[in-house]
């Protein structure tokens, strides 16, 4: 299966390939990431297996991803043929003066704010996916889906979505704009691999239900995963560099995680493939999964991304990955498990339909299937 098989995003009509491209390594004004002809370059690349889902943000690498995407796209003439999703919610660092509370949140006035910004670094008049980047604790759902749905109105954005949400907050705004009429979500972009399985609590059912694909960031738990860092040995990369930081994204180096990296270092020697595509293999196949986002810093690292859906993990090595990866178990999550809900239902099967009854249509270059 290669990156020119599309899923549909949500409950939308709107074509996405399984593989992403993430392009917050666009730009090296964070100490790390790619220069321009290099981001050209990793770009061009995904162009050319078919890829057609671009992930940005107004914040990533100072706005100059955007000015590099949207440049990227511009000058190969793909706008049509490309999927940008941008995000906006944190604030707007550049601003001079004293700070400005509204230039960052989820109100109305930044979300109006953020978006002409995006799009003039963009260079074009309309984005295909605007995602709120991070709940602010503030502002009501009702405010940012009737926002949304101006936006959607306006033709300056064609689908919204979410990221980094609580549940509950997601499930209550796509309620929401389903009672009233508003446009309602169709992604949900969250951070999802074999060392952070959070999301299988509540997000997995949730994004189901209410008709949102998952978006994974972070698939490989920002290189922890590809192979390039050791237990007890100094590694170059971004979780090296990022190793004191406050941001929980980045404290990967636990006892837990360095198990989960040795069995997928056994798998990965099985399979004769790389320690990263049996990664990224194994949670683009995950219930609810619609894309996932890889991020290149060169174009070799891009290139053996780009091989990770054309194979099947073996069950067994999967089952093995599942295991070692296993989120502990927590209050209520346990009350849902084989025993209690044996207690609820008595003994008795519940499974009453077949597998695969909810299914999403699957839509290729070569028609539904």
């Amino acid at each position: 299966m290669s990156v020119d098989h599309y899923y549909t995003l949500g409950r939308s009509g709107l074509r996405v390939s399984r593989l992403a491209l993430g392009t917050m390594t666009f730009g090296t004004d964070w100490g790390w990431g790619s220069e321009e002809k290099e981001a050209w370059a990793i770009f061009d690349r995904y162009l050319e297996a078919g890829g057609n889902f671009l992930d940005t943000a107004d914040g990533y690498t100072g706005g100059n991803s955007e000015r590099m995407l949207g440049k990227f796209v511009r000058e190969s003439g793909t706008r049509d043929r490309m999927v940008i999703a941008s995000k906006f919610t944190f604030n707007d660092a550049s601003a001079a003066g004293r700070p400005n509370p509204n230039s960052g949140g989820n109100q109305r006035k930044n979300v109006l704010r953020a978006v002409e910004g995006s799009l003039k670094r963009l260079g074009t008049d309309y984005i295909d996916l605007y995602l709120l980047h991070a709940w602010d604790q503030v502002t009501p759902p009702e405010e940012v889906m009737r926002t949304f749905d101006d936006l959607v109105r306006s033709g300056k954005v064609r689908h919204a979505g979410f990221s980094n949400v609580p549940a509950w907050y997601a499930a209550r705004a796509q309620t929401l704009a389903e009672l009233r009429g508003w446009e309602p979500s169709v992604a949900l972009q969250l951070e999802y691999s074999l060392v952070e399985r959070n999301i299988e609590r509540e997000y997995t059912a949730l994004a189901q239900q209410l008709g949102m694909g998952i978006m994974v960031w972070s698939p490989l738990a920002s290189g922890l995963l590809s192979g390039k860092y050791k237990a007890g040995k100094d590694g170059a990369g971004r979780l090296q560099a990022m190793k004191d930081s406050a941001n929980p994204a980045f404290q990967k180096f636990t006892e837990r995680n360095w198990k989960i990296v040795a069995a997928l270092e056994q798998a990965a020697q099985q399979t004769g493939r790389s320690m990263a595509q049996v990664a990224l293999n194994w949670v683009a196949n995950r219930p609810g999964v619609a894309s996932v986002i890889v991020g290149a810093t060169k174009l070799s690292q891009l290139d053996d991304n780009l091989g990770a859906l054309d194979f099947q993990l073996p069950r067994e090595l999967a089952d093995r990955l599942d295991a070692v990866s296993a989120s502990e178990q927590q209050y209520p999550y346990y009350f849902f498990g084989a025993e209690l809900q044996g207690m609820v239902h008595g003994g008795a099967s519940v499974g009453d339909k077949p597998a695969g009854y909810h299914q999403p249509v699957r839509i290729s270059g070569a028609g539904a299937h």
